[in-house]
């Protein structure tokens, strides 16, 4: 494994060092660059392609407006009042597609019943009852028809019943769906009644009630989440169809909008909970572990000893001796077990040993490239420095922004490479998929992951020298020959990357049969950035056109909303960001061609450029 190089900043020795370096693979870089890619790299990376969901951030000043558009899109589809709509959705989580296809399924009436949704044309008491009193059933008193309440399900009790009822159940925590307080009955009471009556008795409590339905679009709905970032910024971030995706906030903060923790592709959510808990514990248990306990030669469970004879005996049910850790019968005396020799503790250290080796190779690649992100993120300053610099001393407007983008694949692929370590820990262990693989398929996988993390990490460490020169003093053809480094190694690390994230998500982890795994897409441009959501978004572009289609009970029901659902697949599919128009259908030319016609420069300055020309 190639050792990872560390950054100092302020050493003039190790720029030294960077610039022997950089002279010394030049020839091999430009002879093995040229080989994987024969065309030249665009100047902004306009090529990138991103398979990450297009997300919306939610404010506190626009999340009623993004609840509203969705319970207006129901209300108009199944001509419903807001309350039914709202408990519609609640019911599916917010998940229209979801609501549609239990109406495909089992029909309006069963989609409404299993809700706990009655519709009735009138809850007038007065026209059904003759006498002005009624009976609460609850209470059992004679209370005036001005104080009896009746539900959507035509169950009537009076305001201070039906009033103590509310307040129990959203101080429960219960105020999504408030049933009905008839025995048996599922009906959902009606919010518009909750307010009323509850707000004239506690108006905080109605408060909280309110906050508890306008949350339950954020905290019931898995396209929405909650910001993780402490202190709160307040924000909720709004995704497409994957949940399985990286995003950042409006406040800059970068998460995993599956499991809430941070970015941590190409791990999987329960991968990356799982080593986060083992390095937080490992560093005050793994002498204490080493000294004390022998691991299981069946489950490889870590067993401390706590008095008894030399005989251990795992939960798993396996026998085997303390002294030597080897699997044994269970007959034995106090001082020797039947049938078993050993050599006794001189055997301990290397079981213990060997998790241990593995452990720490694995966690020592992942923090060493966890120091060169953090260094290398903080070269973004000196960058734009260098940037400007350029642009003042340029006699004509040139574009610099391939120095820019070749940070932020420096970037990417370092983060990239860093939770790879992680992933080949778990992937390639005895904790998740010990049944997966035999012993020759794990090595095959685990020798062609190493080997692209080789290459990846030979590349990475190429640019991030590059970046790093003091290029802004350059000649303009020592600038050119620097630009085209950049612009080449970005698009082959990049082209690395993929390769590897399809290796892990297709041939390592789509080959699982016990376990599903899901990871993150891979997307070149980086995290997805959350764009705000504007009030006039949500009524508008930011929303999917009305549900047009006329519900009933005709046989052609079923076929349009299966139109329906396909047209709305469609549209999830256009939404995803498309490469700009000007990369589409774009003759791609050789890095010579392009210099001579682009730049116009001599021909003798190309060939010192990319080598010798062709005789």
């Amino acid at each position: 494994m190639v050792k990872i190089q560390e950054m100092n900043m302020g050493s003039s020795s190790g720029s030294e060092e960077n610039s022997v370096r950089s002279s010394s693979t030049a020839v091999a870089l430009e002879s093995e660059i040229s080989s994987d890619l024969e065309e030249v790299y665009h100047d902004s990376l306009i090529s990138f392609q991103t398979a990450a969901p297009y997300c919306k951030a939610i404010t506190k000043n626009n999340l009623l407006a993004a609840q509203r558009e969705e319970l207006r899109r129901v209300m108009d589809f199944l001509i419903l009042n807001e309350h039914h709509a709202r408990t519609l959705l609640i019911h599916h989580c917010w998940d229209i597609d979801k609501l549609l296809n239990t109406l495909v399924e089992k029909g309006k009436n069963k989609l409404f019943s299993e809700a706990g949704i009655f519709v009735v044309g009138s809850r007038n008491i007065s026209s059904l009852v003759s006498s002005s009193t009624m009976t609460c059933n609850i209470c059992m008193e004679d209370c005036s028809i001005n104080e009896i309440t009746m539900m959507d399900c035509g169950h009537s009790f009076c305001n201070k019943c039906w009033t103590q009822h509310f307040t129990i159940k959203i101080t429960e925590g219960q105020s999504r769906r408030i049933r009905c307080m008839a025995h048996g009955c599922d009906t959902i009471c009606d919010e518009a009644i909750i307010r009323n009556l509850v707000s004239a008795k506690n108006l905080d409590l109605a408060e909280r009630f309110e906050k508890f339905l306008l949350e339950s679009y954020i905290e019931d709905n898995k396209r929405v989440k909650w910001c993780p970032s402490v202190p709160h910024c307040g924000n909720a971030i709004r995704v497409g169809s994957d949940e399985y995706c990286e995003v950042e906030c409006l406040c800059g903060l970068q998460f995993c909008f599956r499991c809430s923790m941070e970015v941590h592709s190409p791990c999987s959510c329960l991968m990356w909970k799982l080593w986060t808990q083992k390095c937080q514990d490992e560093s005050k248990t793994i002498s204490w572990i080493s000294s004390n306990t022998v691991p299981c030669p069946k489950c490889h469970r870590a067993i401390a000893r706590d008095g008894g004879c030399d005989l251990m005996r795992c939960i798993c049910g396996q026998t085997f001796c303390w002294l030597c850790g080897e699997a044994t019968g269970f007959t034995h005396t106090w001082y020797n077990i039947d049938g078993h020799k050993c050599a006794g503790k001189e055997k301990i250290a290397p079981h213990v040993m060997k998790d241990l080796s593995r452990y720490m190779h694995h966690y020592d690649h992942y923090m060493a490239h966890k120091r060169s992100y953090t260094l290398e993120g903080k070269l973004e300053e000196a960058l734009q420095m260098k940037v400007l610099i350029l642009e003042r001393n340029a006699s004509t407007r040139q574009d610099f922004s391939w120095a820019i983008n070749g940070l932020r694949m420096l970037l990417l692929s370092r983060r990239f490479l860093a939770y790879s370590y992680p992933f080949a820990y778990y992937m390639f262990g005895d904790s998740l998929f010990k049944d997966e693989m035999t012993n020759a398929e794990k090595a095959q996988k685990q020798n062609k992951l190493e080997v692209q993390q080789r290459r990846l990490q030979v590349n990475v460490d190429i640019l991030s020298n590059v970046i790093q020169e003091q290029f802004q003093w350059y000649s303009t053809e020592k600038l050119i020959f620097v630009r085209i480094k950049v612009i080449k190694l970005s698009e082959l690390i990049d082209t690395q990357c993929k390769q590897m994230h399809q290796l892990i998500e297709s041939d390592f982890l789509g080959s699982l049969k016990m376990e599903i795994h899901n990871i993150a897409p891979y997307n070149s441009k980086g995290v997805e950035r959350a764009v705000e959501l504007s009030l006039w978004d949500s009524v508008t572009t930011d929303s999917a056109p009305p549900l047009n289609i006329t519900t009933g009970d005709s046989d052609s029901l079923k076929e349009r909303l299966d139109n329906e659902l396909e047209r709305r697949r469609v549209e999830v599919q256009n939404n995803q960001r498309q490469p700009p128009p000007a990369a589409l259908g774009r003759k791609r030319i050789s890095s010579k061609r392009l210099l001579k016609k682009l730049l116009k420069i001599p021909s003798s300055v190309s060939t010192c450029i990319l080598g010798k020309e062709k005789k």
